[in-house]
C-alpha cells in the first residue's frame, strides 16, 4: 500500500525470512558463518537457541542458501513426531519411500542411501527447527542417527534451532549423550538498541529505497524500547509505522507515527514475567506487615473499651 510513497519495489518488513534481506550486524554474519564452516567440515549436531522472534529462521534460510553444491540440505519443520515417526519423515526428504516398511527396515535403508551419497562425495544436512517442541526420546532418536558414520566421516550432519527451552531440556540428565555430542553451540542475540535505525535502514535499502533517511532517530529509539531488540517486532511496528505515515501523507516516520504503531501492537514485555512475581510478593509482604499492625493496635486499645 505504502511502497510507492515512499519509493519501494517490495514491502521491506516483511516477517517471512527472506534471504534477501539478512542483516549480518550484531554478531548474525558471524554466527552464519561459524555455521557454514561447522557443516562443511563435520562437526558433529550443532545448536543454534534465540528467543521466539530473534531471527532463527533466517539463520536457517540463510545457512541453507550459501552451502555449497555438494550438501544435499533436508528439514524438519513439524516437532510433534514420535521417535518412529521421525525416521519415517527423514527417510521421505531423503525420497525414500517408506510406506509399509518395519522400522528397522528404513533405517537399513536410510543408512544405505547416506553411504551412497557419501561415495558420491555428497553430504547431507539435516535442518531441524522448533527443536525445544519436540519430545525428549524424538530428540534421542535423533542423536542416535548421528552413529551413523564412515572410518573418518559423519554421514548425516544436523543442526538444532530452537528456543531457550531447548538448552533446559539439555541440561537433564537423560539428555546428556545428546548434549555431549553438541560440538558447537550459538545464540542469535537480541539486536542492541544502538543498531535499529542502521536495521531499518538497511531493510529499506534492500527493499529499494535510495533517498533519505525515512524513520527520525526518534522514531527508531521508540521501536527499539519497545520492541526490546527482537527482530519480528521490529520489523511489525515498523511496517505499522510506515503505514500511519503513509496515511499521514508524510515522507517520514516521526515518533508520532511509531507511538501509534505501538498503541496498536500488543507486545508483552519480556522482563514483565520476570519482575512482577517479585512486586507481588513485595506488596503482599507489605499488605501483611500493615494488617498484623493494625491487628496490634486494636489488641492493645481493646482492654481499655
Amino acid at each position: 500500500m505504502y511502497q510507492s510513497h515512499f519509493g519501494l519495489r517490495e514491502t521491506p518488513f516483511g516477517i517471512t525470512p527472506n534471504p534477501a534481506f539478512f542483516y549480518a550486524g550484531n554478531t548474525r554474519g558471524e554466527i552464519l558463518q561459524a555455521l557454514l564452516y561447522a557443516v562443511c567440515h563435520g562437526e558433529g549436531i550443532v545448536k543454534v537457541t534465540g528467543e521466539v522472534g530473534a531471527g532463527k529462521t533466517m539463520l536457517c534460510r540463510m545457512l541453507e542458501s550459501q552451502l555449497p553444491p555438494h550438501v544435499d540440505v533436508i528439514y524438519l519443520v513439524n516437532p510433534n513426531l514420535d521417535p518412529q515417526e521421525v525416521q519415517y519423515a527423514i527417510a521421505a526428504e531423503l525420497g525414500i519411500d517408506g510406506h509399509g516398511l518395519r522400522i528397522d527396515e528404513v533405517q537399513r535403508r536410510l543408512q544405505a542411501d547416506l553411504i551412497a551419497r557419501h561415495g558420491q562425495g555428497r553430504q547431507v544436512v539435516l535442518l531441524v527447527e522448533e527443536a525445544q517442541a519436540m519430545p525428549l526420546d524424538t530428540l534421542e532418536a535423533i542423536r542416535l542417527l548421528t552413529n551413523l558414520e564412515t572410518a573418518r566421516s559423519k554421514l548425516l550432519q544436523i543442526v538444532l534451532f530452537g528456543q531457550p527451552e531447548l538448552d533446559q531440556h539439555l541440561d537433564l540428565a537423560g539428555m546428556r549423550q545428546l548434549k555431549e555430542r553438541i560440538t558447537h553451540s550459538f545464540t542469535v542475540p537480541a539486536l542492541a538498541p544502538s543498531l535499529i535505525g542502521e536495521f531499518l535502514e538497511f531493510r529499506l535499502r534492500a527493499a529499494g529505497h535510495d533517498g533519505p533517511a525515512i524513520f527520525s532517530p526518534a522514531a527508531a529509539r521508540l521501536i527499539a524500547q519497545r520492541s526490546e531488540g527482537i527482530v519480528r517486532r521490529i520489523n511489525i511496528l515498523a511496517d505499522k509505522a510506515l503505514l500511519a505515515a503513509f496515511a499521514a501523507d508524510a515522507t517520514t516516520v516521526s515518533a508520532r507515527h511509531a507511538r501509534q504503531a505501538i498503541r496498536e501492537s500488543a507486545f508483552r514485555r519480556r522482563g514483565w514475567r520476570q519482575t512482577f512475581p517479585l512486586r507481588a510478593v513485595a506488596v503482599g509482604a507489605l499488605a501483611v506487615l500493615l494488617i498484623w499492625a493494625i491487628y496490634g493496635a486494636i489488641l492493645a486499645v481493646a482492654p481499655n473499651l
